[in-house]
């Protein structure tokens, strides 16, 4: 890679009108890996210049879940909204250099142009009608916008690294507004003068922006400044390859977070969707900034595939650290006591092995956070029904009442095994099975050995006994 000329700058600029979108997550994540696979800077920008519309708590949760995916950014937050007289100014020198004009235009004026010209045919737009005119001849009382002086003739064109060349004849671009007559900024120029004062040089955003790049670098050449590069990267589509929206399930990166995703799964999700490097499936955001080219960004859409974060999530349960899982499921099931937390603890390591997610966790975390007596469900109600599995069960209660207190899978196994071999022919499944049942109250658990020494002897006699009163109190072996 050749040395930058100039540091790398990207920004992810949020409008916290809502929460943080994954498709918005992604762009941060791209951003993210590009400002450190080139050793440059990415910074964080908030484009609350719509007052109404943007909530503190909407910052809040951005922010929140930025953090929670471990994306971090240099310095603080710029607001846009604090720049405001920053705008202006610059608006004012585009006015001095001849690049932009007052228009004093009524709203009543502006809406007979649009009248006129959809009666034409044409498309609705301001007919530049104080593009030239003096100031000097402007109406009393009257406070004017500034507008933009746009090329009339020719086309413009971006190479943009992700879309390739992309052009628009310049007749399709208008003499937008630059600044309110409140003398507020507009959003498309708030965005490039902020863009500029903080020296952003790769411009990497949604391609629903595209249209705004040609409006935005009318106004970079106007100052004579430099435009950056454009990467205009494809939303996100759900599975059916329609736009994502609410009927596909979850947006919000944080919707992610409660259905028990690891952010580091979200993040090795995100960054393939739309993104690859050779067959590579299973990455840290820290392994993808050291491959990250912009160019390799898909410039087709993606489909989210739910199942597949599910594969890349189990991946990541199983090599997470024990405590951290833990402190995440009570987190989630709420208080417990130091005791059933140990428990868990020790009981992690196989828990992690078979769940997805963290909900999934949590379930089958039940089987170290409750207490007898508990249900069983049909299959282990079933199981425990059975006229055999009560002659097992006080056979299991006797031989595991005789291991000493260091109570060892290894031991735990070996005497469910001789049970097996003297009474049931070898199957062992005669005695692991109702085992299983009374320990779980579930047929799907971890080695149900290993539990048992996880739960201690005290514990499991407990749940063996309460199994045998229950199979006392529901069995057909009195008739």
């Amino acid at each position: 890679m050749t040395a930058p000329d100039k540091s790398t700058v990207t920004r992810f600029a949020p409008s916290p009108t809502g929460f943080l979108h994954i498709g918005g997550a992604r762009t941060a994540l791209f951003n993210w890996c590009y400002a450190r696979h080139t050793g440059g800077k990415f910074v964080l920008r908030i484009e609350d210049t719509d007052k109404a519309r943007s909530t503190p708590d909407a910052i809040d949760a951005i922010i929140r879940d930025l953090k929670w995916l471990g994306i971090d950014w240099e310095g603080e937050p710029v607001f846009q909204s604090k720049r405001d007289a920053r705008h202006a100014e610059v608006a004012h020198e585009l006015v001095k250099a001849g690049k932009a004009y007052f228009c004093y235009c009524s709203p009543e004026e502006l809406e007979t142009m649009r009248a006129d010209a959809l009666a034409k045919g044409e498309q609705p737009r301001y007919n530049r009608f104080w593009r030239d005119r003096d100031p000097a001849t402007a109406p009393a009382g009257v406070k004017p916008v500034i507008r933009i002086k746009a090329p009339i003739e020719g086309d413009s064109v971006i190479n943009d690294l992700v879309q390739g060349e992309v052009r628009v004849a310049n007749s399709q671009l208008d003499d937008m507004i630059l600044l309110r007559s409140d003398g507020s900024p507009t959003y498309m120029h708030a965005v490039v003068v902020d863009d500029h004062d903080m020296g952003i040089t790769h411009v990497v955003r949604g391609d629903d922006h595209l249209n705004n790049a040609f409006r935005q670098k009318l106004i970079f050449e106007a100052m004579g400044w430099s435009v950056p590069e454009f990467a205009h990267v494809p939303l996100i589509h759900g599975p059916d390859g329609a736009k994502l929206s609410k009927r596909h399930g979850a947006q919000a990166a944080g919707e992610f977070k409660e259905l028990g995703y690891l952010p580091e799964a979200v993040c090795n999700y995100l960054l393939r969707l739309g993104w690859s490097h050779g067959d590579d499936e299973i990455f840290t955001k820290e392994q993808a900034s050291e491959w990250f080219e912009l160019t390799n960004i898909n410039a087709a859409p993606s489909r989210l595939d739910l199942k597949k974060l599910d594969h890349i999530n189990a991946h990541y349960m199983k090599i997470a650290d024990d405590a951290r899982l833990t402190d995440l499921v009570l987190e989630r099931v709420g208080a417990t006591d130091a005791a059933h937390k140990d428990r868990l603890l020790k009981g992690m390591h196989d828990l992690k092995q078979r769940a997805a997610t963290i909900v999934q966790l949590a379930s089958d975390a039940q089987l170290y956070l409750k207490d007898t007596p508990f249900e069983y469900d049909e299959k282990a109600s079933h199981t425990l029904h059975d006229h055999d599995a009560h002659h097992a069960m006080h056979y299991i209660y006797d031989a595991l009442a005789r291991l000493g207190a260091d109570f060892k899978d290894t031991d735990i196994e070996a005497a469910l095994k001789t049970i097996a071999n003297e009474k049931y022919e070898g199957k062992l499944a005669k005695v692991m099975m109702p085992f299983r049942a009374a320990l779980a109250g579930t047929m799907t658990s971890p080695p149900i050995a290993k539990a048992a020494e996880v739960l201690g002897q005290g514990e499991v006699m407990n749940r063996l006994k309460y199994a045998l009163h229950w199979m006392h109190d529901h069995g057909h072996h009195h008739h």
